[in-house]
Parts: structure tokens; sequence; C-alpha cells
């Protein structure tokens, strides 16, 4: 498994196209050489193949906004191919009075199989909020997506923060969704429910490392939303280096 960092983490130093690629470079120089593109400026698929490359990065995930992933699906197809990335991602949807169970199940099938179909793979990326019941009373929604929609044709970005904040467990849930966990995310869980650089937090890692690797994990991606006013890629840096004593690269 490979570790990389997802830029939502710094999304504040990414808003101009001149910031975006200085990010790049600065993340790259930590010791990165996986990346997921999330919450950044907007880009032509081009820029960013040629900024990957020329810090040496990979992009193996993105999280594309709404109006773009469901008006715009073909092109977002076309630009992951352009900059190699084989996965497109959903970053959240609420699943409350707005954004319902029905609203999701009318919309996301048939987006997802359309993306399968073009040769990259969707994936769904939790919150708490999927730790709900699902309507009906059937499990809970996480549950209930993944006996719905098709392994093939949509897969999870588990977020370890999450899971433990709707009060699952991490590594459970990497065991019950193998085989579809290509990419996570790893976001610690500190005391009084603030995330935490990896390895300052409370998760057990080492077992979601192991039960990580049998489901079939490539991708473990380094997600801080929050730095509790610390520099971000201060963050990203004490969290590849705790990583890189892990024996991950």
């Amino acid at each position: 498994m490979q570790i990389g960092a997802q830029f939502y983490t710094v999304r504040n130093q990414c808003q101009n196209l001149d910031d975006f690629a200085l990010t790049l470079r600065r993340v790259a120089d930590i010791g990165y050489k996986t990346v997921q593109i999330s919450g950044t400026c907007p880009y032509e698929a081009q820029w960013l193949r040629e900024q990957l490359d020329k810090n040496g990065l990979r992009c193996v995930l993105t999280h594309i906004p709404v109006p773009r992933l469901t008006g715009e699906t073909e092109q977002v197809i076309a630009d992951h191919h352009v900059f190699g990335c084989n996965n497109i991602g959903l970053g959240w949807y609420a699943f409350n009075e707005t954004d319902t169970w029905d609203k999701f199940m009318a919309t996301y099938p048939a987006i997802a199989q359309r993306i399968r179909e073009g040769g990259r793979y969707f994936m769904y990326h939790n919150h708490d909020q999927e730790f709900q019941r699902a309507p009906g009373g059937k499990g809970i929604i996480l549950e209930r997506l993944a006996e719905e929609i098709p392994a093939e044709v949509m897969g999870f970005t588990l977020d370890t923060f999450w899971v433990q904040a709707g009060g699952g467990d991490p590594a459970q849930w990497l065991e019950k969704l193998a085989g579809r966990v290509p990419v996570i995310h790893l976001k610690d869980f500190a005391y009084g429910r603030k995330m935490a650089v990896i390895g300052e937090g409370n998760i057990n890692f080492d077992r979601v490392f192991s039960v990580a690797e049998k489901a079939g994990t490539q991708y473990m991606l380094v997600e801080q939303d929050d730095c509790n006013g610390e520099d971000p890629i201060e963050c990203l840096r004490r969290s590849y280096l705790y990583l890189k004593a892990c024996g991950f690269e």
C-alpha cells in the first residue's frame, strides 16, 4: 500500500493556480508520491497533468463538485483520462430532508455506471451521517449503499475519522467493504472529537493497516480537514513521518 496526501487538507493554499502549483511542490518535497485533488481552485486537466509530472506525483482520486459530476459527466471522465486518475469521487452527501435516500438512488448509481463504462471507478466518501438508520430500518445507510449498488460499479473511500465519529470501528468496516476500498482516508481521532495528525490521536492504525491490506486497499491518503490552527503542510509532514516509520512510503 502506498501513502498519499488528500489536498482538501491544504485547500486554503490552493485557491489560485500559482498557489496550487506551489503546494503540489511542497507536498512532493515532504516525500509523498500520490495525491487526491479536492477543494482546490478550478483547473484544466492538461495543466494538472503537467504539474503532477513536474513534481513526480500521481493523482489517484478526485472529489468532483456535484454540478460537474451530474451535469458534465462525460467531460469529467475525459479529464481523468488526461491526468491519469482512475477514481472519481463524490465527497459529500448529506442524507437529510433535502438530500434524501431516494434522490441519491435516482441520481448516482446511473452516474457510477457511466463512469465505469468510461473506464474509471466511482468512489463514495463517507462522513458520520451514513451511520444513521436507513429508510425502513434496514440497517444503517452505509450498509445499505453497499448492498444495493454493486461493487463493480461503486467503491468506498472509507474515512477512518468519520467512521469512528459515527460510532463505527474503522477496521471492522474495512473488513465489511473488502474488495471495494482501493483508496481510504487516514485521519486520526483525538479527545474532544478533534482531527489529529496520524499517530497523535487514538485510532488503532496498526489494525487499520493490517485489515486494509487484506481488503485490497492500494492507497492510504492522509486527510486532516481541520488542523486546529497548525500549518496544514506541517501536519502532512508529521503524518508522513509517522507512516514512514510504520514502513509505508
